[in-house]
């Protein structure tokens, strides 16, 4: 049986920060009757930011998950953080969506986070609704931000509805389609129908006609078509995510939210799956309860799950007992027994269950899209010694929510280094260790996660006979690879050479050793091939490979040398233009390279492409340049090589593979000793 998912909705909600997104949230659980009175953003009383330090900032940090019923069909809506630092919430999120909203303010209109966003749906092709909020606010213009939505996201985004008056005169939204007469002129109440109305109205007809071969004929021949065939016309084309409808609306006063929950019940797409097909699903969440313990958001795609199930964990390899299923709305959770294929419930009892793991069967889950790359690295400080050993606890628990910070453990130097997107992320982890751990902690400066890649091709070997008893030789052909391409292994020794368990275990340590490079960055974009490997049938005992295969990995690379790349954002920045120039000469100064610079009303907007290294501190440098009149979006956009002036070595973790007698020590220690 697969008919309970038609009144179901799973629908993300995103955003820019700013845009109104938990503002938009709120309302649709107000109206929907599932809360009794409003809750603000300005106040921190959401329902959806649960966090302390969310109330406290006025931003999502975690996506959080809510349901409601609007005429007769469950919507499970996913309200995502708008802010760039917390990208890999929204990048988990996106995986278990069918449907999205995504909210632009009418004001600022189209930013760097919403492209970003953006981008991802459009490659994991999930329908989208663009909702145009705060039609109220001075300086809103339902033109311009459409010009801008249709420039900077789609050409197939096509308004839906008509705003009637902007700004304090904005009174609502007319629906542009399902109106017979709407072509006649004569619109909502008899009046003249606006111009913005029927120009809109135009638009949307030929683009939905534009889609169909058949409409579009029969627009050409008879220059008008019946509302029934625009509507299945447009809601195929949605469903398909050719065309993006368009709404409007003011969620600050309620305006516009109840068509736009209209919208998603006519518009997104319910989800497929059936519940007689094996068990599959993902957690894209995690959460820790005082009470409950740790509680795992699933999205199941087939199957169904029940209280005192076992379920297997495909990514652990292990099977887990679920002790409860709950559904979460707001700040209140249920416990309802039973998760079926296409929902989505908080899953309580798998202790050992990570983000990202899938559950049951991997046939059938979508794959994921990352968005999120941790450019920075930090240290983490803290008051005194006999608080480390809770610190460390903390970031493990932390690092389990989300796996990006990459937490780097040295135990010899007692330092704790994490990965971070950006300084909001490091002060909300800062408030998430007091409020949750009553642990005070700070970070040292942020510096730039560089990475290392071969300057040629050569080889690298490593004869592993003392002292012994010890037998592991190995050669490697090691090769610069494409920029972004990564690492790509491969072994041409025959079994007989080197038996099958001894390769697996040098495949296993190739991507371990190329961790850490001459410099002590990451060694990435490169191929490297066994090309000669040899045991002893006596001497070689099976942890030599473990040994062996650094040294030979950093031999190759002393030997052929490496080279820095550096992090690269593209950047767009709008300024006004009298400080153009002073601007241009700063971006020269932090390296950065540009396209001419387009004018328009006075204001100056430049696209190109800045290092990292350069801009850590140049947001703040901008607000005082040009008295917090320029705006700053950027997106990651790559690793590219760095200028020969650039010298950055980070300190290296344990013995160097180069040193092998002392290397060999360390080694052979830790390895007995576990």
């Amino acid at each position: 049986m697969s008919g309970h998912c038609n009144n179901l909705r799973n629908v993300g909600i995103f955003a820019h920060v700013d845009a109104g997104k938990t503002t938009t949230t709120e309302q649709m659980l107000y109206l929907s009757g599932h809360i009794r009175s409003l809750g603000s953003v300005d106040t921190g009383t959401t329902q959806t930011d649960s966090l302390e330090v969310e109330r406290e900032r006025g931003i999502s940090v975690r996506a959080a998950v809510t349901r409601f019923v609007w005429k007769d069909t469950a919507i499970n809506l996913v309200d995502t953080p708008g802010h760039v630092d917390f990208l890999s919430e929204v990048e988990r999120s996106l995986r278990v969506m069918d449907g999205a909203v995504l909210i632009i303010s009418a004001v600022e209109g189209v930013q760097a986070q919403t492209e970003v966003i953006w981008q991802a749906l459009r490659e994991l092709s999930i329908p989208t609704l663009i909702y145009v909020n705060k039609m109220d606010r001075i300086g809103a213009d339902a033109e311009e931000v459409l010009n801008q939505i249709q420039r900077f996201l789609s050409p197939h985004a096509l308004p839906v509805q008509a705003p009637d008056g902007a700004e304090s005169g904005y009174t609502g939204s007319m629906e542009l389609l399902g109106q017979a007469d709407a072509g006649s002129g004569s619109g909502a109440a008899g009046f003249q129908q606006p111009p913005l109305a029927r120009s809109f109205r135009q638009m949307m007809v030929e683009w939905i006609a534009e889609q169909n071969e058949t409409l579009m004929n029969k627009y050409i021949e008879e220059e008008v078509l019946q509302e029934e065939e625009l509507a299945e016309s447009l809601l195929r084309s949605v469903h398909q995510s050719e065309l993006f409808p368009v709404l409007f609306g003011a969620s600050g006063r309620g305006i516009g939210v109840q068509p736009l929950m209209d919208a998603v019940i006519r518009y997104l797409p319910s989800p497929t799956g059936s519940e007689s097909a094996p068990v599959a699903g993902v957690i894209f969440k995690m959460e820790r309860d005082p009470v409950m313990g740790k509680i795992a958001y699933v999205r199941l795609y087939e199957g169904v799950i029940h209280n005192r199930d076992l379920v297997l964990n495909v990514t652990r390899d292990m099977q887990d007992k679920v002790t409860q299923i709950r559904r979460v709305h707001g700040q209140k959770t249920e416990d309802v027994g039973v998760l079926r294929a296409g929902d989505i419930a908080a899953v309580c009892g798998w202790s050992r269950a990570r983000i990202g793991d899938i559950v049951g069967s991997p046939e059938g889950v979508p794959g994921e899209k990352r968005l999120a790359v941790p450019l920075l690295t930090v240290q983490v400080q803290w008051r005194n010694a006999a608080e480390y050993p809770a610190v460390v606890a903390a970031f493990q628990e932390l690092a389990d929510e989300d796996p990006l910070l990459d937490l780097q453990w040295l135990q010899d130097e007692r330092e704790l280094h994490l990965k971070v997107m950006g300084p909001i992320q490091m002060e909300v982890l800062a408030s998430i260790l007091k409020s949750r751990f009553q642990l005070d902690v700070t970070f040292g400066a942020p510096s730039v996660i560089y990475k290392e890649t071969p300057v040629s091709a050569g080889e690298g070997f490593i004869a592993y006979t003392m002292p012994k008893p010890c037998w592991a030789i190995l050669r490697f052909l090691i090769e610069p690879g494409e920029r972004g391409s990564g690492l790509t292994y491969k072994s041409l020794v025959r079994g007989e050479q080197l038996l099958e368990s001894y390769q697996n275990e040098v495949a296993r340590r190739v991507p371990e050793a190329l961790q850490q490079g001459l410099r002590g960055w990451e060694v990435t974009d490169l191929s490297v091939t066994l090309v000669e490997g040899e045991h002893h049938v006596w001497h070689t005992h099976p942890l030599d490979f473990v040994v062996a295969t650094p040294m030979g990995i950093m031999n190759g690379l002393a030997s052929i040398g490496t080279k820095l790349l550096e992090p690269m954002l593209r950047f767009r920045l709008s300024i006004p233009e009298e400080y153009g120039g002073k601007l241009m000469n700063e971006l020269v100064v932090m390296r950065g390279e540009f396209d001419a610079p387009v004018v328009r009303q006075e204001r100056m907007d430049i696209e190109g492409l800045l290092p990292v290294a350069t801009t850590l501190d140049f947001p703040a440098r901008l607000g005082s340049m040009t008295k917090g009149r320029g705006t700053l979006s950027t997106f990651f956009s790559g690793y590219r090589e760095c200028p020969p002036d650039v010298h950055v070595e980070r300190q290296r973790r344990g013995v160097n593979p180069l040193d092998q007698s002392k290397y060999i020590l360390a080694v052979r220690n830790a390895l007995t000793q576990h």
